[in-house]
């Protein structure tokens, strides 16, 4: 019957699935049985002579078994001997050897355990004293042997039990160093394939260890003296063992193989292994005692064979066979089993081994021969197995199978029992088992019965049985799930029964989601003293809290504050080399676990390198070799070879040559007459390391220049003179003592001789008298004390540099237009220029304006042409105006004389914008307007052009009026206006090619002081107030700009002004036409974004029903009908907290009201008297920039019904609507540009001369009230009070 066993920790009701499947049979104990022995002590047992000794035998059985022994056959009385005595309960002896011997205690001990329904034997267990006896006394002559020779040193230790362990060492207890060369056999002998002077002691001793007493016996000091005076020549390697070409070895099926092979020869030998009939086994062979020894462990049949060893030196080889046969001791093929049977029944035990030669296999019953045993009807013996049918009760018995061969036995214990017994269930009941996902799931059903009991499974309250896919049922019981999902968690019952009856037991089974490291440490690369982090994210079953914990190499991490463990990482600061290692994240649950690693690489610089040596010293060359430092995980990458000259610089190093990481000798040119010291310094990914210790001196022989001075000129810095520079030898280049120069010179293309001179320790000579600009070549040649250098090559210079004697003529001008002009010029002669002729300047200056006689301060321009052009342009002159100008040569020295004065006129141009445009004496029905003429006429005036149009509250352009004003005016009044309406001025001046740029201004008519008090009702738009006139007298000086237009829709500036429920958003935007929509969300939440659409094109929008205290992003789209959304940025405003409210609302008492009502009446009075007494003051808004509006000529118009147009502000996109004067008549700065207090005429709320009010208008755009209601008015008497209401 198949039993399961499972590990619980701790005795828990919780299993972890963690089992194997075993074959055995536990009867429970309450039940009747045979004897089974537990345990026993092995067959071969050496026991310590300084302790006592115990022999183990236990049993378990119903009734309790009896115990007694033999000793070498014969009963052992245990009564008789006082030292002996047994545990109780138990078989066990227990042997004190107090003031005994253990040598009387030595033999063949038995253990027999018995009770009424068998008997169980153990094995035969030889007991034997450990023993570790002493080294016989011997006298050792010292060993003279000559150099070259080979040598044995016997160790021959003494026979103990177990065998000792050898090992040589010296006086001072340190293991003599074996190699190739020396080497200890397996017998403990010390093998020399050759001696050397340096072996020569008079310490070698052998040791013997004796684990089992812990003992450790020497053998005397060998003294040996290697002698020199005859050395013994090289040889063919000859084998000191084994001794012949081939020998035998036996080894036992499951032991270990040793196989050895020692040559001596001079070279030392080396070894080589290799099976004749095959491969050897990889994973079970290994090398040992260089190469000598071939070891292969867990010996099989398929081991034996033809093993050959090779012996090989320079002179040749030799080799030797080793047979090997394999044989076995007796080892199960199938172990009998204790047998339940029920009665009736059938059954089988077998009893089946093998070995080489094959066992022979012994039947016994109760420990006696079987054949001598009661006779049985229901038992057959069948060679290896015993056949039981239609057993009865009153048959259990204990069945012994001995299995043996020549090389041992074995001994099995196997019961049969007969029994009737109904089912019961061994397992725990409600068990609790945790399975991970898509592992195996083994639920146990532990039963006994006699028959065996069948077992069925159910899961929850289903009544199928469980079976098939994905249900296993084993034969033991256990039910397995191969791989465990989610669906299979619940309650599992499972049901034993038998003829006699049944029994269930219930447990439960949970599927929990694996732990599983989803964001692992990677590879880390990190430089001395910087810091790393290691990732560790772990994802794991809700149910689970897992430990994470960090291994370094699988150990714990270093008790070190330079480390820091996170949640899910783990940090390292100030990495140091002792850093490096594998780092493990290993996330635990109680169920499983994961890890995952990751390497950390330390780098740094390289160390110095070390031992510089020059061979191979030659004049010119030398050989310098190194030892590289440690590379600190990061390769060399090259090698960098300075050197210092300790004749001429001292203590300064120069770079030489580098060479490859791979390289540690580098080739050095030399240069004669140096005092060389040389050093190395090594690179890699990190840096360079510090440099080496330099090398020893070494200094060539001195010897001629082999290199003349560079960078040779000649350039004269006088007229009448020839300065000759170089660029000087270093001390190395110099070659030898007493360097100088001789340097050389003549004119060119003249037929003179050589004129030279020789110099020191200068870098420069000067030629004095020479002619002006004239050229020479020149060369300059070094020597010292051994000669010259080779013959130098010449350049060409030239003498000193003068004036231009001469100035281009014919000079020519070309008006190309107003603004430019071409000139053309002859040029110089090269002669004249006397030197290197570096270009042309033009000199040019504005004499006046052609309408003008006058005069100015004359400011000189000047363009520079270099090279030999003879033509320019004069870019930037100004229309209708009077220029000269005069053309020089000039060279390195400076200008020559100019050219005659050439004079040229330019052509009329457009004029500048008017200097200024006031609107003065604003009236009903007529405006003043006065004006400065341009800055820039460029031209004459031909007349000024007038062109104005109104504007409506909403924004819209009404029919253009133009008028011709003559160039002689510098004001104009215009009649027949209507009151009370804002108008926009376009003026510009003009000449014959054509009109300048234009000047803008915006006023307003004041209002009909008898309309004050009369609402205006519109048609169309029912009920508005009538604007209040808030226009001062206004000038721009600016010029108008144009600018360039984005290319696409795009969006500028939003703007947001938020309140407690409700937000304005206004935005800029440039581009086609497009419908508009706001998107807005709550800032940091999951949902999308909330859409609203814009009526319109209009460029604002209000978002109402906001909470109060949030936090919103919001964004402006344009889309069109196919093109793609235009998003702008995003902005994001927080509303108003809410207002707590009050107990009271007062607003709400009658009292308030009436008191607020009477206030406003009064206020109402003042107000009215106020204006009339002031002459129908107000204040009138304006537009905030001159140039909000474009050139009206680009405006859309309906000039045939008189409507207006649409008015757009397409300069600044910023619309009229909403403009309006604070209601505390202050104006910040940045609201208007344009105000009287820039001017220094007064602040805001002043009176101008006739008496009528004069307020600054504000260009600043407000918020749309929430109702959406939209003025450009400002604010009058009514709208006042309506502010109380």
């Amino acid at each position: 019957m198949l039993r399961k066993r499972c590990l619980t920790p701790g005795g828990a009701p919780l299993i972890l699935l963690v089992c194997h499947l075993i074959t055995a049979l536990d009867v429970p104990l309450d039940l009747q049985q045979p004897p089974t022995l537990t345990h026993q002590s092995p067959k071969d047992y050496i026991v310590d002579p300084r302790e006592n000794i115990v022999i183990q035998c236990e049993a378990k059985g119903k009734p309790t078994p009896s115990f007694s022994w033999t000793r070498n056959g014969t009963h052992f009385d245990i009564e008789k001997d006082a030292r002996v005595t047994m545990k109780p309960n138990s078989g066990t002896l227990l042997i004190d050897i107090t003031g005994g011997k253990v040598e009387a205690y030595e033999g063949v001990y038995q253990c027999t355990a018995r009770n009424e329904h068998g008997t169980a034997i153990s094995n035969n267990i030889v007991i034997r004293q450990s023993r570790s006896p002493l080294w016989s006394k011997e006298r050792v002559d010292p060993i003279l042997i000559q150099e070259g020779n080979s040598l044995i040193l016997e160790c021959r230790p003494p026979v103990g039990l177990p065998p000792p362990i050898i090992f040589w060492m010296d006086n001072y207890f340190q293991r003599l160093t074996q190699s190739e060369r020396v080497s200890q056999g397996l017998n403990g002998d010390l093998y020399f394939s050759n001696v050397r002077t340096e072996d020569t002691r008079n310490d070698y001793i052998c040791y013997a260890r004796f684990n089992h007493t812990q003992t450790i016996q020497q053998k005397q000091p060998i003294s040996v003296k290697v002698l020199s005076n005859s050395p013994a020549g090289e040889r063919y390697p000859t084998f000191m063992i084994p001794k012949g070409r081939t020998s035998n070895k036996l080894v036992l099926r499951g032991h270990v193989l040793k196989l050895e092979c020692i040559a001596e020869g001079l070279p030392t030998p080396e070894i080589h292994w290799r099976k004749e009939s095959g491969e050897l086994p990889n994973k079970r062979t290994f090398h040992e005692n260089f190469q000598k020894t071939l070891k292969i462990i867990d010996v099989t049949e398929a081991d034996a064979g033809l093993y050959r060893c090779i012996a090989k030196n320079s002179l040749g080889s030799i080799h030797h066979i080793i047979n090997v046969t394999v044989m076995a001791s007796p080892y199960w093929i199938t172990e009998p089993k204790n047998l339940v049977l029920a009665p009736k029944e059938t059954g089988v035990l077998i009893c089946r081994a093998n070995g080489s030669p094959g066992p022979s296999i012994t039947w016994l019953m109760n420990g006696i021969p079987i054949e001598n045993s009661p006779k049985d009807l229901s038992r057959k013996v069948d060679g290896d197995s015993i056949i039981f049918s239609d057993v009865q009760t009153g048959s259990s018995a204990v069945y012994q199978c001995n299995v043996s061969n020549e090389f041992g036995y074995l001994l099995a214990n196997a019961f049969l029992n007969v029994l009737a017994e109904p089912p019961r269930i061994l397992t725990p009941t409600n068990q609790m088992y945790q399975v991970i996902t898509n592992s195996r799931a083994l639920l146990d059903c532990a039963s006994f019965g006699s028959p065996i009991p069948k077992i069925n499974w159910f899961k929850d309250d289903q009544t199928s049985i469980l079976d098939g896919d994905p249900y296993v049922i084993h034969d033991n019981g256990t039910l397995e799930i191969h791989v465990a999902q989610k669906d299979n968690n619940g309650k599992y019952t499972c049901i034993a029964m038998n003829d006699l009856g049944k029994a269930e037991n219930r447990v439960q089974l949970e599927v929990k989601d694996p732990t599983r490291i989803i964001k692992q440490p990677e590879y880390r690369v990190v430089q001395v003293a910087g810091k790393v982090i290691f990732e560790c994210k772990v994802k794991h079953d809700p149910t689970f809290t897992p430990t994470i914990m960090w291994l370094k190499n699988n150990e714990e991490l270093p008790d070190d504050e330079r480390f820091i463990v996170g949640e899910d990482s783990l940090t390292i600061g100030e990495v140091t080399e002792i850093d490096k290692g594998t780092y493990t994240c290993v996330a635990n649950t109680s169920l499983d676990k994961d890890s995952a690693s990751a390497e950390l690489t330390v780098v740094d610089r390289p160390d110095p390198s070390t031992d510089l040596e020059l061979t191979d010293e030659r004049e010119r060359s030398i050989h310098l070799t190194w030892t590289p430092g440690f590379d600190h995980n990061s390769i060399i990458q090259k090698y960098i070879v300075e050197y210092e000259d300790g004749l001429h610089e001292p203590g300064v190093w120069h770079y030489l040559t580098e060479v490859p990481g791979t390289k540690t000798n580098a080739h050095l040119k030399l240069s004669p007459h140096v005092l060389y010291s040389f050093r190395v310094v090594s690179v890699n990914e990190v840096g360079r390391s510090q440099p080496s210790y330099p090398s020893r001196q070494y200094q060539t022989a001195p010897a001629a220049p082999d290199e003349n001075p560079s960078k040779v000129e000649g350039a004269g810095n006088e007229p009448d003179n020839l300065v000759i520079t170089w660029e000087t030898l270093t001390g190395i280049q110099s070659n030898g003592p007493g360097l100088q120069y001789k340097v050389h010179w003549r004119q060119k293309d003249v037929d003179d001789d050589w004129t030279s001179v020789t110099v020191a320790n200068v870098s420069k000579y000067i030629v004095s008298g020479t002619q002006t600009f004239v050229p020479y070549e020149i060369k300059v040649q070094a020597l010292n004390d051994l000669g010259i250098a080779p013959e130098p090559s010449t350049v060409v210079g030239y003498s000193g540099e003068d004036l231009p004697m001469a100035a281009p003529g014919n000079v020519r001008v070309r008006v190309e237009n107003s603004t430019l002009a071409e000139v053309q010029w002859e040029p110089v002669s090269p002669k004249s220029v006397r030197g290197h002729q570096k270009g042309y300047k033009i000199y040019y200056w504005k004499e006046r304006s052609v309408f003008k006689r006058s005069r100015r301060h004359v400011e000189k321009k000047i363009l520079t042409f270099s090279g030999d052009k003879t033509h320019g342009k004069l870019p930037g002159l100004e229309p209708f105006s009077l220029y000269k100008l005069n053309v020089r040569v000039f060279n390195g020295k400076g200008e020559g004389p100019p050219s005659p004065d050439e004079q040229f006129e330019t052509p009329e141009g457009v004029p500048s914008a008017p200097a200024f445009l006031k609107i003065l004496n604003p009236m009903l029905d007529s405006l003043t307007l006065e004006w400065g003429a341009p800055s820039h006429r460029n031209g004459l005036l031909t007349g000024y052009t007038l062109k104005y149009q109104p504007i409506n509250n909403t924004h819209e352009l009404g029919p253009l009026v133009k008028i011709i004003i003559p160039a002689n005016e510098t004001n104009w009044t215009l009649k027949n206006l209507n009151y009370s309406t804002r108008y926009k001025f376009y003026f510009h001046a003009q000449t014959s090619k054509g009109p300048g740029n234009i000047i803008t201004e915006e006023a307003v008519t004041i209002m009909d002081e008898a309309r004050i008090n009369q609402p205006a009702v519109d048609a169309d738009k029912g009920y508005s107030e009538p604007p209040l006139a808030t226009s001062l007298p206004m000038h721009t000086l600016r010029p108008t700009f144009h600018k360039v237009r984005p290319v696409g829709p795009v969006f500028g500036n939003i703007n947001t002004t938020a309140s407690e429920d409700f937000a304005n958003i206004s935005w800029e935007y440039w581009g086609p036409d497009m419908s508009f929509y706001i998107e807005y969300m709550v800032e940091d939440s999951k949902e999308d974004w909330k859409k609203e659409f814009v009526n319109g094109t209009q460029s604002f929008f209000v978002i109402k029903g906001l909470m109060p205290g949030t936090t919103y992003k919001v964004r402006v789209v344009a889309k069109g009908h196919s093109d793609e959304p235009v998003q702008s940025t995003e902005e994001v405003f927080k509303t108003d907290p809410a207002m707590a409210s009050r107990q009271v609302d007062i607003a709400t008492q009658g009292w308030f009201i009436g008191l607020m009502c009477a206030i406003a009446l009064l206020i109402l009075v003042l107000l009215i008297f106020c204006f009339v007494k002031r002459n129908k003051g107000g204040k009138y808004p304006v537009k905030e920039k001159e140039d909000a509006h474009p050139d009206p000529e680009i405006q859309p118009m309906k000039d045939d019904d008189g409507t207006f147009g649409e008015y757009s502000d397409t300069e600044d996109h910023k619309p009229l609507k909403g403009s309006r004067t604070p209601s505390n008549g202050t104006v910040k700065k940045e609201d208007s540009d344009d105000s009287l207090v820039d001017y220094g005429e007064g602040g805001d709320g002043q009176f101008n001369e006739d008496g009528s009010f004069i307020g600054q208008y504000s260009g600043k755009k407000e918020k749309e009230t929430a109702e959406g209601n939209e003025s450009s008015e400002a604010p009058s008497p009514v709208n006042a009070m309506n502010s109380f209401v």
